[in-house]
């Protein structure tokens, strides 16, 4: 779950923001602030992975805010100035965006934070992280844990993405989505199938086993599989 602050002067803003982060999974949002002070207020006992923060506010500026707080979580700006762009990036945020902003760039900032944070998906007291990737299926995105992912199917200008318990259907090119995973952890072994390296139970001649699953190895991908063997 991905606890999440909104950070806005704006009433606007929030009821935009929520809306958004509505469409999503598991996003949680844990308190509206309408000011600086009163998020570092609610920060002092409480911690959130990521917040969306304006910066023109009243009383203390949004990155004014982020000069005090000790160790902030993953920051999101959202402002209708781009003068400022510089400035946030030397203060490490995820992303800037330009109000009023689309679903589309939203979601690509959303996915930026999880990526480079390794929100915690398990309540394990290990150190224990999970990295995840949306998924649009049917006019909406889902969140996949991307160890969950055990293969991907090429079906014309869809992609059948296999996970443990499920298939998604994307409209994806098997290539484009390949690109978005993790390089070491997939291997692309025929011109329609690309596997997780970590869930291949056995390799049989031409054929890869994963679970109750067969996948078909191309001509052309053999060197692929070959290497994954280190023959």
């Amino acid at each position: 779950m991905i606890k999440y602050l909104i950070v806005d002067d704006e009433f606007m803003a929030h009821d935009i923001i929520k809306g958004y982060c509505d469409l999503l999974p598991n996003m949680r949002l844990m308190h509206n602030c309408y000011d600086a002070l009163e998020a570092i207020d609610y920060l002092h006992n409480n911690e959130v992975d990521l917040i969306f923060l304006d910066l023109n506010m009243p009383k203390l500026k949004g990155f004014d805010m982020l000069r005090i707080l000790a160790t902030p979580p993953k920051i999101i700006v959202t402002t209708a100035y781009k003068e400022f762009a510089i400035e946030g990036y030397e203060l490490n945020i995820v992303d800037y965006l330009l109000k009023p902003f689309s679903f589309e760039r939203f979601l690509k900032a959303v996915h930026k934070a999880i990526d480079t944070k390794a929100i915690p998906q398990t309540k394990n007291t290990e150190a224990s992280t999970t990295k995840t990737i949306f998924l649009r299926s049917n006019k909406k995105h889902i969140q996949v844990p991307i160890d969950n992912i055990l293969y991907m199917e090429a079906a014309g200008n869809y992609v059948k993405v296999v996970i443990a318990e499920d298939t998604i259907t994307v409209r994806e090119k098997i290539s484009d989505l390949l690109n978005a995973l993790p390089k070491d952890d997939f291997l692309q072994v025929h011109k329609s199938f690309a596997v997780a390296k970590r869930h291949i139970n056995t390799i049989e001649g031409n054929r890869i086993f994963i679970r109750e699953h067969t996948i078909p190895i191309g001509m052309l991908y053999k060197r692929n599989v070959a290497e994954l063997l280190k023959y």
